[in-house]
């Protein structure tokens, strides 16, 4: 027996027609809000790169003129002779080797900030390198700034002296800038080289903790006549500050 199919007229009603319209501008909305998304990302990656770079040149720099300085000195020695005392005798020989110190080189950011390079942020357990860099006005518009190069001197005295020499670095959620230092535990090595002498002190830490970013407790100086730093990012949604302490070993 044939069997006749009747198909079933569609008709386009108008509410068909804006519900069509309104399918399509929100799929071509979805599709430029992706491809401002991976925009987005690719220069964030970009500009994590590009920070990198900036600071291992900035530490390259620093590291070349410690040892020019270091070759230029190093034949250098003063010596006073035959000088007398008040009371007319002679004076001991007096030797001065000029290799004890360097003048730290100011320079400037492409954004116009002036900063010196103090010395060098080392942690072996999280294979951290990088130079720690001070700005010359400490403004909050100049950190933030400099953050973008490396990680930077926020507070304290000059360092590995006595005091609490405190150091702010960016967290990138990779392994760029301090974004593994949330992971350090007690008892981790942190190495601090000073740029002026040349000289390098390991820290041990001691205690991390996590505090609002109107916090800045961290960074007292009462340590007891202690050499301690202090490294402060942030955690890994941005909305607090992870806090690291360490001491001199």
């Amino acid at each position: 027996m044939n069997q006749i199919l009747v198909t079933k007229k569609l008709y386009i009603t108008p509410e068909l027609k804006r519900k069509k319209k309104m399918y399509k501008a929100n799929f071509i909305l979805s599709v430029f809000f992706l491809i401002v998304l991976i925009s987005v990302y690719i220069y964030a990656a970009y500009d994590r790169d590009k920070a990198e770079a900036v600071s291992q040149d900035i530490l390259a720099t620093a590291e070349q003129e410690q040892e020019d300085d270091t070759v230029v000195d190093s034949d250098v020695l003063i010596a006073v002779l035959n000088d007398t005392t008040d009371d007319g005798t002679e004076a001991p020989v007096v030797v001065s080797d000029t290799n004890q110190s360097t003048t730290k080189t100011k320079q400037q950011s492409q954004s116009g900030y002036t900063y010196v390079t103090d010395g060098k942020v080392t942690i072996p357990k999280i294979n951290v390198e990088y130079p720690i860099i001070d700005g010359e006005s400490d403004s909050e518009a100049e950190t933030e700034e400099l953050l973008k190069m490396s990680p930077v001197k926020f507070h304290g005295p000059e360092i590995n002296t006595v005091g609490n020499y405190c150091i702010v670095g960016h967290n990138y959620r990779n392994t760029r800038f301090f974004s593994k230092v949330p992971t350090l535990v007690n008892g981790d090595i942190i190495q601090i080289t000073n740029f002026t002498d040349n000289s390098t002190v390991e820290y041990e830490v001691y205690d991390k903790y996590i505090v609002d970013p109107t916090d800045v407790s961290c960074t007292s100086q009462n340590t007891d006549g202690r050499r301690e730093i202090t490294l402060i990012t942030c955690t890994d949604d941005s909305k607090q500050r992870v806090i690291v302490k360490a001491r001199a070993i």
